[in-house]
């Protein structure tokens, strides 16, 4: 249940080169790099409802269980397929162009994207 909660971006770093790698176009990356985004996070067990909320009120939300294929959406819109795994207390998640684990480390929600040597690190805090 650690995951659980409602948390705050604090920190990013790697934005701007993991966006490019993406193909996200430059005048995007601008406006999404200070987002504070917020994350809302349920947990029951093994199944979790995932929540991103961005300051523009746009939303995505995703729900799975560990270890099963799931449908899932990107902030743009793009639907896949994908099977969330467990690790050692990290959620792995591969998404169409990047691999994506996120863990609880020091009290803070830490997510790692990586899409070829672009490395996207962002760091929230609990509300």
């Amino acid at each position: 249940m650690a995951f659980a909660g409602k948390w705050e971006t604090e920190t990013q770093e790697g934005y701007d080169d993991f966006c490019k790698v993406l193909g996200i176009p430059a005048d995007i990356i601008e406006k999404g790099r200070d987002y504070k985004l917020i994350t809302e996070v349920t947990q029951d067990g093994d199944n979790f409802t995932w929540t991103q909320i961005y300051p523009t009120n746009a939303k995505v939300s995703n729900s799975f269980t560990i270890g099963k294929e799931c449908d899932m959406e990107t902030i743009g819109g793009k639907k896949f397929k994908a099977t969330v795994k467990m690790d050692g207390g990290k959620l792995t998640t591969t998404f169409p162009n990047y691999e994506h684990i996120t863990e609880i480390s020091g009290g803070k929600l830490v997510e790692t994207s990586k899409a070829g040597s672009a490395v996207l690190k962002r760091t929230s805090k609990k509300l």
